[in-house]
């Protein structure tokens, strides 16, 4: 019985990966990582564009609750913080929530403060977010995301 191995050692032997088998591993990562990073970061954009959308939605419907209870919407001089705090100057709510309407003012998602115009040339009220360029109009990436807008 000398000369036979035991199975033990023949097991331990033979543990872990060849250079090989680790090699075609690397590549098919590769190879997926080929085919989905570039479909990963063109959504990029597309994605603030679905949050800002759903932040101005958010938005409106914490005004419709302000003009609700208050029968009017805040001024563009009041600006979107009457939803955060009572406004001390213009129109005085008469019934405004303990709380306000929203715990914060949301800033668009390229961290820009969002257009708010009352009464709006679209409507009781204009909430707009400049996009990727924080300046008004553009296309693409730099296009404008309104209130107005059909989404």
């Amino acid at each position: 019985m000398k000369g036979r191995r035991r199975p033990e050692r023949r097991l331990r032997d033979r543990a872990g990966f060849t250079l090989i088998e680790i090699m075609v591993v690397i590549v098919i990562l590769g190879l997926l990582a080929a085919l989905v990073v570039p479909k990963l970061i063109g959504r990029t954009e597309e994605a603030k564009k679905t949050q800002a959308r759903v932040q101005i939605k958010h938005v409106e419907q914490a005004l419709n609750l302000f003009k609700l209870d208050n029968g009017f919407y805040p001024t563009t001089d009041q600006g979107l913080e009457a939803l955060v705090r009572i406004p001390e100057s213009g129109r005085i709510p008469k019934n405004y929530r303990k709380d306000g309407y929203i715990d914060r003012v949301p800033k668009d998602p390229w961290g820009e403060p969002y257009v708010y115009v009352s009464p709006g040339q679209h409507g009781d009220y204009d909430i707009s977010s400049f996009g990727a360029d924080g300046v008004e109009g553009g296309e693409g990436e730099d296009a404008d995301i309104n209130s107005w807008d059909a989404q």
